[in-house]
């Protein structure tokens, strides 16, 4: 590449991705040079800078949809509303990560802080890739750097046993997933999304067809790995219950987001075009498939969540079934699902399910233990943080007044206007839904109902105060005027 063509990209468009990556090389050369015995606290607050910075960078871009490095990168409105998801997770994880307990992390190991910020820059560039080499590139740098945090307590037995289970899995979804993505490149001899769906829309050839399914099939399993669909979950509880929980709540979230940004990239733009007959493509063609493991992925994910007593597994087990939730939206084909539905859903997840961690971080930390019994008598103990919990998990589980009830009534809807309206998927929503009261007001039962042994007094720390403030009122706001949120970051 001459120096005329490679100075003619507009690389502005990548501005916000410059920044992640300018963060997370000068901390990790930083850190290589600090005295071994200084605690890296700091770099945590430089890598919110970065993400801050890069978020203010992303707002003042406009989604044109530009496209640049031989149309393997495109910055348009899909790109920049999940990307804003991306980078307004992770700054909540970060003040999360400050506030982290560090029993059995060593507070002098700085890869903690900027391994965040790569798996970050992973799933941004997935949001802006129109090819499978940059797709699958960003898919690895999301996960080794996850990999690398859920073990990063050497010396816990738990997170050791989470990260060889994480490993083990996600490199054979990995191989699943290259495997799928093979079948593509080799019946278009191209790996660009673009030029893909070009070829594939003149595809009638009964073999190629069946190829094609069963490369959409392959991929899928192996993605479904990354969103922890039934059957593909079983990571989810070990992997939450022996992380840190900030690393958690980034997997349950960011993690989550980055799948589904994959799979909507890459399933609507190539599989949507392939006619399988006059009135059939391809996607509608493999819906009942999708139908089957949306309907299993959230009453699995919500039965065994029933019987859990450690909160991290529970919500690895609630995280299952908010996937199928999601996958509700996806699998119906509506009219009105495309993108806004997805993307709302996981905005408000985003909201209830951070802020959910923010107060199991306080609350576990100060009891030491994992176990929902540590929520007994909060309301006595920390009337504020009770609060909050309440908000949060009334909104995990849809009641009115919340975000959560507006995404959960937006899928709802989605599953009836669809084309072929999905009576079973509704129906099973709905149910599994009230299945999730009973370990959802569970908590608050240990809260307001519960005696706990001691009744001392237990105060949140400002870091903590500022993420339940922004969840609470995101939570709040957003429930009762759901619209102005679009305005704001789906632009």
């Amino acid at each position: 590449m001459d120096a005329e063509t490679f100075l003619s990209f507009n690389w502005f468009v990548m501005i916000p991705e410059f920044i992640i990556l300018g963060f997370a090389a000068a901390l990790s050369v930083i850190d290589l040079f600090l005295n071994r015995r200084k605690r890296r606290k700091w770099l945590g607050v430089c890598g919110l800078l970065g993400i801050v910075l890069a978020f203010i960078s992303l707002l003042l871009l406009e989604s044109d949809g530009t496209v640049i490095l031989y149309d393997t990168f495109v910055f348009d409105s899909f790109a920049k509303s999940f990307k804003a998801l991306l980078l307004i997770g992770t700054a909540v994880v970060f003040i999360l990560v400050l506030n982290e307990n560090w029993d059995g992390l060593d507070e002098k190991r700085g890869e903690f802080y900027y391994l965040f910020l790569t798996a970050l820059l992973g799933a941004m560039f997935m949001a802006s890739s129109r090819d499978l080499i940059t797709l699958f590139i960003g898919l690895e740098l999301l996960s080794l750097s996850t990999y690398i945090l859920v073990g990063i307590r050497t010396k816990n037995k738990k997170a050791n046993e989470a990260s060889i289970k994480y490993f083990i899995n996600g490199a054979i979804a990995t191989a699943i997933t290259l495997f799928g993505m093979s079948y593509l490149y080799g019946m278009t001899g191209t790996t660009s999304l673009d030029t893909m769906k070009l070829v594939l829309a003149n595809v009638n050839e009964p073999d190629h067809l069946y190829m094609l399914a069963l490369s959409f099939l392959i991929m899928f399993i192996g993605l479904s790995f990354k969103i922890a669909t039934v059957p593909f979950h079983m990571w989810a509880p070990d992997v939450y219950e022996g992380a840190q929980i900030s690393v958690t709540a980034f997997l349950s979230v960011i993690s989550k987001t980055a799948g589904f940004i994959l799979i909507l990239r890459l399933f609507l733009t190539v599989f949507d075009v392939i006619q399988v007959n006059p009135s059939e493509t391809m996607l509608t063609a493999l819906q009942s498939f999708l139908v089957v493991l949306s309907a299993l992925t959230m009453i699995i994910g919500n039965t065994v969540a029933l019987k859990q007593k450690n909160i991290k597994r529970m919500f690895a087990y609630s995280a299952i079934a908010h996937a199928g939730y999601i996958l509700v939206a996806f699998s119906s084909f509506s009219n009105v699902f495309y993108f806004d539905t997805i993307w709302f859903y996981l905005f408000a997840y985003l909201l209830m399910n951070l802020g959910a961690f923010a107060v199991i971080q306080f609350v576990c930390g100060e009891a030491r233990t994992d176990n929902i019994s540590a929520f007994a008598g909060l309301i006595k103990r920390s009337p504020y943080a009770a609060l909050a919990m309440t908000i949060f998990i009334l909104s995990l589980a849809g009641i009115p007044g919340t975000v959560g009830f507006i995404a959960k009534i937006s899928i709802f809807l989605s599953a009836l206007t669809a084309n072929t309206p999905q009576l079973l998927l509704a129906v099973v929503m709905i149910g599994t839904t009230i299945i999730s009261y009973i370990y959802y007001f569970g908590i608050l039962t240990q809260i307001y109902f519960r005696e706990h042994e001691t009744y001392h007094k237990i105060y949140i720390s400002k870091s903590i105060f500022i993420v339940l403030f922004i969840c609470i009122a995101g939570t709040l706001v957003f429930g009762i005027f759901p619209n102005t949120i679009y305005p704001l970051f789906y632009i």
